[in-house]
């Protein structure tokens, strides 16, 4: 009987591309181990994130190939994920996060908050390490929908210590605050405000930090564009022509910030009806996928509206956690795997 080599392997393994990388996955250095004995192969591959939608196709295809080869009894393929970090800049507030991630929108009302909890909870699913920080001064509401209202933070060592929920560490005003109290605060306090939110808080190491900014083009905007080297930003909008427009500004905001667009994401896009299945469109207009097509921005996917999930939400329950077998639930999985994958994206890209 033929005896398989490692160069053999590597060979079979160099025709699997990634498809956002566009590149094999020997030379993108994704295996990471080739061990043969007697026939039996067992190789490594490490993916740069754990929420890769490909996962399961690439392990499949892997092992479809290494079983064709000649002399090759048996196959193993074990899949892991390492993501990849930024480079550090000088004084860096947060040198253990390796990627930081706005999720902005234009206006309120389009659930950006729902958007942004939904889908770090899915990251953290998926294998990674994950937090949230609720930048939303004003109307701060990520203890809510993640069912830890009333809890109060501990501080050690002069750092605040994030609440964990769903397996996400977070971190909001509205920790600090009493639920009625308002905050009264001008653009300098503000600005303040966010930078301490990132400075103060013992994130650790974190895979993703997703960054829950308020509507808008104001001072907690910008204070984390310039604050924090920004990854990313993901535009939440609805459907209607009037929250593209005022999406647009957004863009202009971030592009301005030299802060890249990953993607959009279209909410509430249409009702399912329970009963008989109908679909309906709640909102007129062209749709956030004709809206990124215009602005040259990646369409990351469409969530449609759940009644009973958002009732969820309102009690501490995320959709992914409520009713993890949803349509909003699946688009959200989906959409967190589409957002790992352009975030790998970048990062490769940036190190090239």
């Amino acid at each position: 009987m033929p005896t398989v080599t490692r160069e053999d392997v590597l060979e079979a393994l160099r025709q699997i591309h990634d498809p956002d990388l566009h590149r094999d996955i020997v030379s993108l250095g994704f295996v990471k181990d080739v061990a043969i004995c007697d026939g039996a192969v067992k190789v490594v591959i490490e993916l740069t994130t754990p929420a890769c939608p490909v996962r399961d196709q690439m392990k499949a295809e892997a092992e479809r190939r290494i079983a064709q080869l000649p002399g090759v009894r048996s196959v193993q393929v074990e899949m892991t994920a390492q993501v990849r970090g930024r480079a550090l800049a000088p004084e860096d507030l947060i040198p253990e996060v390796k990627h930081v991630i706005a999720i902005a929108s234009g206006k309120g009302g389009v659930g950006k908050s729902t958007v942004a909890v939904n889908l770090a909870v899915a990251l953290a699913q998926s294998g990674a390490k994950v937090g949230l920080l609720d930048a939303d001064v004003y109307g701060p509401s990520i203890p809510k929908m993640m069912g830890c209202q009333g809890e109060r933070p501990l501080v050690e060592s002069g750092k605040i210590v994030p609440i964990r929920r769903y397996g996400v560490s977070m971190m909001s005003l509205g920790f600090l605050l009493e639920e009625e109290q308002a905050a009264m605060w001008r653009g300098p306090i503000v600005a303040g405000t966010v930078r301490q939110l990132f400075a103060d808080v013992r994130w650790g190491a974190l895979d993703y930090l997703l960054v829950d900014l308020p509507p808008g083009t104001g001072d907690a905007p910008m204070t984390t564009a310039q604050t924090v080297p920004l990854t990313g930003v993901v535009i939440v909008m609805t459907p209607q022509a009037v929250a593209a427009s005022i999406a647009g500004k957004s863009v202009a905001l971030f592009r301005r910030l030299n802060a890249p667009i990953l993607g959009v994401i279209e909410n509430m896009a249409e009702f399912v009806c329970p009963h008989c299945g109908q679909r309906t469109a709640i909102f007129p207009g062209p749709g956030a996928r004709a809206f990124a097509e215009k602005l040259g921005v990646p369409f990351l996917g469409s969530i449609p509206l759940d009644p009973a999930v958002s009732l969820a939400s309102d009690s501490g329950q995320p959709a992914v956690i409520a009713a993890p077998d949803s349509a909003q639930a699946r688009a959200f999985r989906e959409i967190a795997g589409k957002l790992a994958a352009a975030i790998s994206v970048a990062s490769v890209a940036s190190s090239a």
